[in-house]
């Protein structure tokens, strides 16, 4: 991976050219929490996905996360600052405006850049968040606690238990993932989102109970819309056809506008 720095913070990051012909704006993901630029893009093959239909793709490992710089202070990991190493990111490649997709915990991150930095943004995808962005200020506190647990059988909440097994099967930093936890949580209230002016694609599973409802987040938004995944959970939507083919449907409309 390349790496550049953000803010003074080491970042990894790869950037795939398009496979078929350039359909113009490249395209930035932002992975969720405790994951990584390969768990939630290559190995779901989304990246593939993308590059052969013609959209350059730049993926990158949040602060904390991955091969990325690990840091202890709560206060490293606000969603703005988050956010700004997308930007930076971009800014780094050269790249003026791009679309941006973030999942769960990178979906919030996505929406404060687009409110950050509107420039940047052409079309936002929030996927794996819905009006949780709104009504919660992230996944619920005891994840924090749950990373600093001495092990996993020292946890009996099934959430809980859930995060800190991903965790430990994606050999993450667990003192930098509860700085992440307890820094980014922040909600966006519903006059702020209002204000977001891409047009925006919300996609959460039909049977997510961690994302929230995604049409009225999509009803919020200046230019939204919803699309539900069906039969799919927060984590196994991820990867999804039915999804990756509305992602797509999205971005082609995007790209036949004036």
């Amino acid at each position: 991976m390349q790496e550049f720095l953000s803010g003074g913070v080491r970042l990894a990051f790869l950037d795939f050219a398009p496979t078929a012909e350039d359909k113009g704006e490249p395209i930035i993901l932002i992975h969720g929490f405790a994951s990584n630029h390969g768990v939630n893009w290559l190995f779901p093959q989304w990246v593939k996905t993308l590059t052969q239909a013609g959209r350059r793709t730049i993926v990158f490992d949040n602060r904390g996360h991955g091969r990325s710089q690990k840091l202890y202070d709560p206060e490293q990991y606000s969603p703005w600052l988050m956010a700004a190493d997308a930007a930076n990111l971009l800014d780094h490649l050269g790249i003026v405006r791009a679309d941006v997709m973030g999942y769960s915990m990178g979906a919030r991150i996505a929406a404060h850049m687009a409110k950050a930095a509107p420039d940047k943004v052409r079309g936002l995808v929030l996927a794996g968040l819905g009006i949780h962005l709104v009504d919660s200020e992230g996944l619920p506190a005891g994840i924090a606690d749950a990373m600093d647990a001495p092990s996993l059988a020292a946890l009996t909440d099934p959430m809980q238990r859930m995060f800190r097994t991903f965790a430990e099967a994606t050999k993450s930093d667990l003192r930098a993932l509860a700085a992440c936890m307890r820094g980014t949580r922040h909600a966006m209230s519903e006059s702020v989102v209002e204000t977001i002016a891409a047009p925006t694609l919300v996609c959460v599973g039909s049977e997510d109970d961690v994302a929230g409802d995604p049409e009225p987040l999509a009803r919020l938004l200046k230019n939204g819309r919803a699309f539900v995944i069906p039969g799919r959970d927060h984590n196994r939507a991820v990867g999804d056809k039915a999804y990756k083919d509305a992602v797509l449907a999205f971005l082609d409309d995007l790209s036949a506008r004036p």
